[in-house]
């Protein structure tokens, strides 16, 4: 039992209850007391943890107090509590071993000052649905009081994450925002364009990589821009700057009843007079395209002003899917006319070059990554280690005594992928939150490995400040291994958490499969 620590006859508490039990923690080691944010689940954690929050700018794990003692229902916030009202739920944070931990519980009844005569040791009045390790004594009944188990805070944490704020990052540790090295020579990637597929009233286009900056959702509200073309969308806010928007089926002038599919995506597009977000229906795939399948436009349409945005068109699938890639520099030609020009409409000259000087700055103290859905939350890989984002292919070749995480094999351009079902390698519910015809496969690289992964769908490439990238708090060895970074990004009052893995632990099979042998 953990001695309690009695100044002036009297102990401050914290006084809260869990499904009908009254409990209590010291005061000392209460540092907060707040309503549960939005929590980002992560994976290969103990059970009793719900998820992350952020708090204060630091990303910290949060245990449900209902799960540590195994009573019926999940967190206070799902299926509801003994105690009433599901809003009444409570974020206790507490700190271990320098690190904040959330704690929530049903309902918080107050702070009470009590005597020392009330406070007793925990056999005093046994509960059998409590380990007695985890409790550091009892507050007795008296005088109409109530009493309360008192938990003690060390042991209640070590059991869930004994490695938490004991394990830093490897030495050694690989640097993820350099190129990741190709399986092939060297001279490949020169033969090849990487290409962003972008969708438009259900017809593909694609632009090169190098000319993105990052995808992100639409927002929510788009401030208008008055006496502006039709293709002219707005402005937004990008990490507190502002966007021009252009909507690409606009500008292009296609057909206005195809469905819209949501709210959309937008490319955020680097040009000589700054940053342009071009408004999209989705970002279908990144692909690797060998050079010698992208043609140039053809004579009779190339001297037609209204393919001149136009670099050429990729031939895929045997010639039997034609994508245009489109010129991110002369793109904003197209209707000039019509005010398309000078950064979309929306200005240009020396206030541009200005914002093309801060983008380069900003580039330099940011990484891009490669974001997917799996489940519900958001996962990144550096860019330089993804070679190309595709859809799930058809065939796939089971693979005998491999791991479960393992789905088989299939080919990409006469070579050998296996697949990794990211859902079964992180322990995530097989079928839940599935996307359907969203679902692609993303294909890493480091050193002479490679492997594709299976997620539920593509958000796109995003910029994470440095700044903004901390480590992961370890929830478990297996989750220390396969995610030590996240990205905090909060942007026009959007808040994501984006949980960004290494790729090079991906790819070690061997390693991988003895790791999650004892998760």
């Amino acid at each position: 039992m953990a001695a309690i620590i009695r100044r002036d006859g009297a102990r401050s508490f914290v006084l809260f209850t869990v499904g009908g039990m009254g409990l209590a923690l010291p005061l000392d080691s209460v540092l907060e007391i707040l309503r549960p944010p939005a929590l980002v689940p992560i994976p290969l954690g103990p059970p009793s943890l719900e998820g992350l929050a952020r708090r204060h700018g630091a990303v910290l794990p949060v245990i449900g107090l209902r799960r540590i003692l195994g009573l019926d229902g999940a967190g206070a916030r799902e299926g509801g509590t003994d105690d009433g009202d599901t809003k009444a739920a409570r974020l206790l944070i507490l700190r271990h071993n320098g690190q904040p931990v959330g704690l929530l519980v049903d309902r918080v009844s107050g702070l009470s000052a009590v005597d020392e005569g009330r406070i007793a040791d925990s056999g005093a009045t046994p509960d059998p649905s409590i380990d007695a390790d985890l409790l550091a004594g009892a507050i007795l009944a008296s005088d109409g009081r109530d009493g309360a188990l008192i938990l003690d805070p060390g042991p209640l944490i070590e059991r869930q994450f004994a490695d938490l704020g004991r394990i830093g990052s490897p030495a050694g540790a690989a640097d993820f925002s350099a190129p990741a090295q190709l399986k092939s020579n060297a001279a490949a990637p020169q033969d090849e364009e990487q290409l962003v597929v972008l969708t438009v009233a259900e017809q593909e286009f694609a632009l090169p990589v190098a000319a993105v900056r990052e995808v992100v959702p639409v927002p929510e509200a788009v401030t208008r821009v008055p006496r502006a073309r039709a293709h002219l969308l707005g402005m937004m806010t990008l990490r507190d700057a502002l966007l021009p928007l252009v909507g690409l089926r606009e500008l292009f002038g296609l057909d206005a009843e195809k469905d819209r599919g949501g709210r959309g995506k937008v490319a955020v597009l680097r040009t000589a007079e700054g940053l342009v977000g071009v408004v999209v229906e989705d970002v279908r795939e990144i692909l690797r395209v060998p050079r010698e399948r992208i043609d140039p436009v053809p004579p009779l349409m190339a001297r037609e002003a209204e393919f001149e945005d136009m670099d050429g068109i990729a031939r895929l699938d045997g010639g039997a899917r034609l994508i245009p890639v489109l010129s991110a520099e002369r793109l904003f030609r197209h209707g000039a006319g019509d005010g398309a020009g000078s950064a979309a409409g929306f200005g240009g000259g020396a206030q541009g070059r200005e914002g093309e000087a801060a983008v380069a700055m900003e580039a330099e103290r940011a990484e891009a990554f490669v974001v997917f859905r799996l489940a519900s939350a958001e996962y990144g890989l550096p860019v330089g280690a993804v070679q190309e984002v595709l859809r799930v292919p058809d065939a796939v070749t089971p693979l005998p005594n491999a791991p479960d995480f393992v789905s088989g094999v299939t080919t990409l351009r006469g070579a050998v992928l296996p697949l990794v079902a990211l859902r079964r390698l992180l322990r995530l519910p097989e079928g839940q939150g599935g996307a359907g015809d969203r679902s692609r496969v993303v294909v890493i690289a480091a050193g002479a490995s490679r492997a594709g992964l299976l997620v539920d769908g593509m958000t796109g490439i995003v910029h994470i400040p440095d700044g903004a990238i901390g480590p992961a708090p370890v929830v478990s060895q297996a989750q220390n291994r396969l995610i030590r970074r996240i990205g905090a990004l909060e942007s026009a009052g959007e808040r994501r958490m984006i949980l960004l893995m290494d790729p090079a632990e991906l790819l070690d099979m061997d390693q991988l499969a003895d790791l999650l042998a004892a998760v």
